[in-house]
């Protein structure tokens, strides 16, 4: 369901809840792409909220257009609203999230995708989370400022322009201590919603991510 948030800056977000059959086992907040709170993002929180979390899913774009869900064939207007953003001032919606999660007494992870898969190493090195999973980070030069306070896991495709090996050698010799995973995939790899789907590298991501999350939130 949908529910309203109140950042430490006064601001009011939506976020979507997931909640699990049964008592939780952990809080999972996941960050958008560029799209905003979608519906096959809110499949993913299905899915982990079968495997006991409580997962919720910030709208990052509120700040500049409140509701807003783009088609996946407008990414040129997301990017424009992801580049009219302040990551601090995303921080503080993630942070948001994950208060609302930790005040029920839930350990939170961050899972994140694109966007918000950089966005997951931020949270990572400045919220209180227990640990992050980044699918096919992007804008992950920027965040190299800091250490990581919590472990962090990645997830890439070799043919994704966005996250080039490179990039990630560079992230690696900053935080040698993060789990770099790749796959034979391209950008969006994860997004079963999307033509650059690809089912086998986004069930092994899952599956380690899963594994990762039940490690570091037990």
């Amino acid at each position: 369901m949908m529910t309203e948030l109140t950042a430490a800056d006064g601001h009011k977000l939506d976020c979507w809840i997931e909640e699990p059959e049964d008592a939780p086992k952990g809080g999972i907040v996941i960050l958008q792409e560029i799209f905003g709170v979608t519906d096959q993002l809110k499949g993913v929180a299905k899915a982990y909220a079968a495997l006991g979390y409580v997962v919720a899913i910030p709208a990052l774009f509120d700040r500049q257009k409140k509701g807003a869900v783009i088609p996946f064939d407008k990414g040129a207007e997301g990017r424009d609203l992801m580049l009219a953003s302040d990551t601090e001032k995303v921080m503080l919606d993630a942070g948001a999230a994950v208060a609302a999660l930790a005040d029920r007494g839930l350990k939170v992870g961050v899972i994140g995708f694109c966007w918000g898969g950089g966005l997951a190493l931020r949270t990572a090195q400045k919220l209180d989370v227990a640990a992050a999973v980044s699918f096919y980070g992007t804008r992950l030069q920027q965040y190299l400022d800091s250490p990581a306070k919590a472990p962090v896991q990645f997830h890439c495709g070799t043919q994704d322009d966005h996250t080039p090996a490179d990039v990630m050698e560079e992230v690696k010799a900053y935080l040698p201590e993060v789990e770099v995973y790749w796959y034979e995939a391209g950008h969006a790899f994860a997004n079963d919603a999307r033509a650059s789907y690809v089912q086998d590298a986004a069930e092994t991501a899952h599956a380690r991510a899963q594994e990762f999350l039940s490690t570091h939130l037990a």
